[in-house]
């Protein structure tokens, strides 16, 4: 199957409020362009250098969101452009996108990035960690920096219902979340599932999944 047909077939099954990121790190611009020609323009990386290199290349229509982890000192080299940051895990993080995003003029969506994996790799904040972020006087200073939903990844494991429960638990903390009024936030995104169980978080109220394989094939990371 080609990249088109791959991006047609999976945006043929998604409800219509899904938004579809598609995960292009480590592909060429080339493959990048045939999903850009097929009509993709969100994509999605995870190391800022190689997304700022195939943002000076291609087309300017399309939305680049960071879905990686983000190490602060690299924030400057996405400020002008990125669309999106799912990782968010820190305040310091914040305000460092907050001090790069004021430098380019602009305000810089962001998800906050819950903690719903068992695995010690992942990265991400409790729900308490939120409210104390969202409730301290250094976040409320933040005018450069919108945080519009959350992030999650779950276990990477063939135990289905683990990563259901971790999916349910992401959507539980949302729903607590939105019906507190957190200044700065706008609570509208559940950034999660992946090419191996997109289906199954859309199930658990995901509206925006992140999907490299399944457009791009198997990454080579040699």
């Amino acid at each position: 199957m080609s990249i088109k047909s791959n991006l047609q077939n999976i945006k043929s099954q998604l409800p219509e409020l899904v938004t579809l990121v598609a995960v292009s790190k480590t592909k060429p611009i080339s493959d990048l362009m045939e999903a850009y020609n097929a009509g993709q323009r969100i994509f999605g990386e995870n190391k800022i250098q190689e997304m700022a290199e195939k943002w000076e290349k291609m087309p300017k229509d399309i939305q680049w969101h960071m879905i990686g982890h983000v190490q602060r000192n690299k924030v400057k080299y996405m400020s002008e452009f990125v669309n999106l940051i799912h990782g968010v895990d820190s305040l310091k993080l914040l305000k460092e996108i907050n001090k790069q995003a004021e430098k380019h003029g602009r305000i810089i969506d962001c998800l906050f990035q819950i903690k719903i994996a068992e695995e010690d790799s992942k990265f991400g904040l409790s729900e308490e960690d939120v409210k104390k972020i969202t409730a301290s006087d250094e976040f409320s200073e933040l005018e450069n920096i919108k945080i519009i939903g959350l992030m999650g990844m779950a276990t990477f494991t063939d135990n289905m219902l683990q990563v259901k429960d971790e999916f349910k638990y992401l959507k539980s903390v949302f729903d607590n979340l939105k019906t507190q009024k957190l200044k700065n936030c706008q609570l509208e995104i559940i950034s999660m599932g992946m090419s191996g169980d997109y289906k199954l978080a859309i199930e658990c109220g995901s509206n925006m999944i992140r999907v490299g394989s399944s457009i791009f094939g198997a990454r080579n990371y040699n």
